[in-house]
């Protein structure tokens, strides 16, 4: 279902949509009290990567990582027989740390009571109490989630200034918010949106994400793992070999394709596009296109990206029948053997934890490959996002959960019970000894490689254009299946460009 937020009131935007949500599409909500709550069984995608910073752990080494220090604690009488009302995105890390989180955080603040709603079409489930102006208190959900519920309040100033937070120290010690998040993310476009200085957005886990392979499977075979993309393409030649053939579920020799992605969200994607743009055209040729600078997107280094794109899936590399497929499809066909490499966040595993899959099968992660041995490599990181909505009820309340977030009992929680880590310096050697080996394993994609993410500015709310449809979902099948050119790719993405300069009235 495509959704249309380009109108100059979020109110009008979300009646609109309100009127074409199909409501029989709306499974796995979950409404949890604290004494109701419920098992959610659908499952999405999301997003981890963390810097190792020893001064934070030695900072926290001292208290217990079962409970936070009473002491630091805000005012709770304030908060007393006060009600939360948070809504979170399910995706690949699942509810069990939201259950338990909020049942700690009523715990530490006597008389307040959560309402948490968690599903992997929130979005959906909420957007009637935004239209009606009585939003969650706190959201859990990223600008990229699928509804676009939090581009449209990001676009329409819906969201409230919480860079006080981060100004005031953490619940558990004594250093400030800030200095505590990995560096350069509250200053980037995702979290800082309208370059005036202000924080709106808070990050939550960070992931790595890359190519994900069968470590198992390279080790056994004696593969080179690939650093350009012709070493990329030449270990197709090696799948050819019937010695090194899968067993299908039936039973019978099949070769492995080199490739596949989660064919009906073709935004997965971005994982190939960003870091390669990067790579051919440079990192200030990056920055132009994601400000929609005309002609930043039909330059020869740009084309060299998209013809590889383009290459994938009429090349004869990409696995049968994978634009159709969704995210757990594709994925479950690659820890079948079926496909060597699939992109995909460090969450996979998570996500996927109970799928079937090869003997054997490691999950390992490698960076995209480059154009030329030598070349600078780069990661694209995902980083997640906290919000307060403008018109929440209990903002203060909901400021003091984000700070109770963002304590060492919480990053272990995390990491125990969904094999993440929060995007906060030494998250992720506070949570090694929590993380399954392939997860952290998958953290090396790191090494020897420059991480990035997306930094889109905001569009105008004059402009219809949207993006994410404009380079994937109006371009990836058309350009897999050889149905589009990369020519027509890069017209259609500069009249996108040109529409957005167009409308360009409103500084933000």
């Amino acid at each position: 279902m495509e959704y249309d937020y380009s109108c100059s009131s979020l109110s009008i935007v979300l009646i609109i949509d309100l009127l074409r949500v199909d409501y029989d599409k709306i499974l796995g909500v979950v409404r949890m009290q604290r004494y109701s709550r419920f098992i959610l069984a659908a499952v999405a995608i999301l997003g981890i990567a963390a810097i190792p910073t020893i001064n934070m752990i030695n900072d926290r080494a001292s208290r217990s990582d079962e409970s936070v220090n009473k002491e630091h604690l805000g005012d709770k009488a304030s908060f007393k027989n006060k009600n939360l009302d948070i809504a979170v995105f399910q995706g690949g890390y699942g509810p069990e740390y939201w259950n338990e989180i909020t049942e700690k955080f009523e715990a530490a603040y006597p008389g307040v009571q959560v309402h948490l709603t968690i599903s992997p079409r929130i979005g959906d489930v909420i957007r009637p109490q935004i239209v009606a102006g009585n939003p969650p208190d706190f959201l859990a959900i990223s600008d990229t989630e699928q509804s676009g519920i939090m581009a449209s309040l990001v676009k329409e100033k819906g969201l409230m200034d919480i860079t006080d937070v981060f100004e005031e120290k953490a619940l558990d010690s004594d250093q400030r918010l800030k200095d505590m998040i990995l560096p350069g993310i509250l200053e980037s476009k995702r979290f800082s949106p309208y370059s005036d200085g202000q924080i709106y957005m808070a990050p939550f886990n960070a992931a790595p994400m890359g190519l994900i392979y069968n470590k198992k499977l390279f080790k056994d075979k004696g593969w080179k793992l690939p650093e350009t993309w012709d070493e990329f393409f030449a270990l197709d030649e090696e799948l050819k070999k019937p010695e090194n053939y899968a067993v299908d579920e039936n039973g019978h020799k099949i070769k492995r394709a080199l490739f596949t992605y989660q064919g009906i969200y073709p935004e997965y994607l971005e994982e190939i596009l960003y870091p390669s743009l990067a790579n051919s055209a440079g990192i200030a040729q990056l920055k132009k296109i994601f400000s929609y600078e005309p002609g930043s997107f039909k330059t020869e280094p740009v084309k060299k990206v998209l013809d590889t794109l383009a290459k994938l899936g009429t090349g004869g590399y990409l696995m049968n029948g994978t634009v159709g497929l969704n995210h757990t499809q594709s994925q479950t066909d690659m820890m079948l053997g079926k496909a060597v490499f699939i992109v995909n966040g460090s969450w996979m595993e998570n996500e996927m934890k109970d799928s079937p899959r090869e003997e054997g099968f490691e999950f390992g992660m490698i960076p995209v490959p480059v154009f030329h041995k030598g070349d600078e490599r780069y990661i694209l990181s995902s980083y997640e996002q906290f919000a307060i909505p403008l018109k929440a009820k209990n903002p203060e309340l909901a400021k003091e959960f984000l700070k109770f977030l963002y304590t060492e009992e919480s990053v272990i929680l995390f990491a125990k019970k969904s094999n993440g880590t929060f995007a906060l310096k030494g998250a992720q050697e506070l949570s090694r000894n929590y993380l399954t080996p392939g997860v952290y394993e998958m953290f090396s994609a790191y090494e020897g490689a420059t991480a990035i993410t997306q930094e889109w500015n905001i569009i105008p709310k004059q402009s219809k254009e949207d993006m994410r449809n404009q380079l994937f979902k109006k371009a990836i099948t058309p350009i897999m299946t050889g149905k589009m050119t990369t020519e027509e790719w890069m017209n259609q993405v500069e009249n996108a460009f040109a529409d957005i300069q167009a409308n360009m009235i409103e500084p933000y």
